[in-house]
């Protein structure tokens, strides 16, 4: 019969609780950071994926909201917590690939994350005011360079997505347009339907209401596949100006957190993503629900740092 060693006992004893509570994770509630304040559309999105990711998983989710700092203090908080699983990150396109080139920051979200999963997409839609004679993107381009300097864009803030699509339309066709900031989604609504701007890039669910009843026109959507809920509006490569751009949502870990638990987290996620409730409530508030591994969102962060670099650099954009 064949008959262990002392020594090789021992070892196996040593590495016995390592292997077993890498085969049991998570075997405590996981803590969920959205670096935004309560109540917000990444709190939302993860409490319609918690109750299938709670099933798959075994443990609650704690989702806690830590806001301040463009979503920095919440980003930072996970990044230097231990690489266990046990603390991740759930946040904005801004967190992952755009804040690091605006803003001073003691960490690179490209080098201090670990990228678990892509939880949601939420597309922009070029909203236009009717009062400008364009319909779609290419005659609204064209009317722009009839009238340089004469047509004002709005977004939520400097830096963010909306921001930077403009300014990449910009940089790509030669229009010229002015930024008008505001603090907020709502305030830029309701200048657009005003006329006080001519051009609002934001998700579908804000502006939908006001589409239907006439009061807004949808020029495009810059994403990669046409909007279920306005099946009518091509795509902004449609339209002959390649380019995608959403205020999608990523999950992450601190860098090191090992391949196994990230896998166990995305697959809940994907899972969760494929689940009817979900599906329904994505579609109603313009959502897409991603579909790309971890791998693959992993090298999309670095594709989109890329481009939201140069599009800064190019159009020398700073946060006062």
């Amino acid at each position: 019969m064949f008959r262990l060693s002392r020594r090789q006992v021992l070892i196996a004893s040593a590495f016995a609780p390592l292997a077993a509570h890498a085969a049991r994770y998570p075997d405590r509630p996981i803590r969920v950071i959205v670096p935004y304040t309560a109540g917000g559309l990444a709190e939302t999105i993860m409490r319609m994926l918690a109750v299938s990711m709670e099933a798959r998983l075994g443990q609650k989710l704690v989702i806690e909201a830590k806001p301040g700092a463009a979503g920095n203090i919440g980003t930072q908080e996970v990044a230097r917590a231990d690489p266990d699983g046990y603390e991740i990150l759930v946040a904005a396109t801004n967190n992952f690939v755009i804040n690091q080139f605006l803003l001073k920051m003691s960490f690179d979200p490209l080098t201090a994350l670990a990228p678990i999963a892509k939880v949601a997409d939420v597309p922009l839609v070029l909203f236009s005011n009717p009062s400008v004679p364009a319909r779609t993107l290419p005659e609204f381009i064209a009317y722009a360079r009839a009238h340089p300097s004469e047509l004002n864009y709005g977004t939520p803030s400097v830096g963010t997505v909306n921001h930077l699509l403009i300014e990449r339309l910009k940089q790509t066709t030669g229009i010229a347009l002015t930024h008008v900031p505001y603090k907020g989604s709502p305030e830029a609504l309701l200048a657009l339907l005003k006329n006080d701007i001519q051009l609002f890039p934001i998700g579908l669910s804000v502006g939908l209401g006001h589409l239907r009843e006439g009061k807004l026109t949808a020029l495009a959507v810059a994403a990669s596949q046409r909007l279920r809920m306005i099946p009518g509006i091509p795509t902004m490569s449609e339209a002959g100006f390649p380019g995608t751009a959403s205020n999608w949502w990523g999950m992450a870990g601190p860098a090191g957190t090992p391949d196994d638990v990230a896998d166990t987290l995305h697959k809940a996620v994907a899972e969760a993503l494929t689940t009817q409730p979900v599906q329904a409530r994505f579609l109603e508030m313009g959502m897409l629900a991603p579909e790309i591994t971890r791998q693959q969102f992993a090298a999309s962060l670095k594709a989109e740092a890329a481009m939201w670099s140069e599009t800064i650099a190019r159009g020398n954009i700073k946060i006062d």
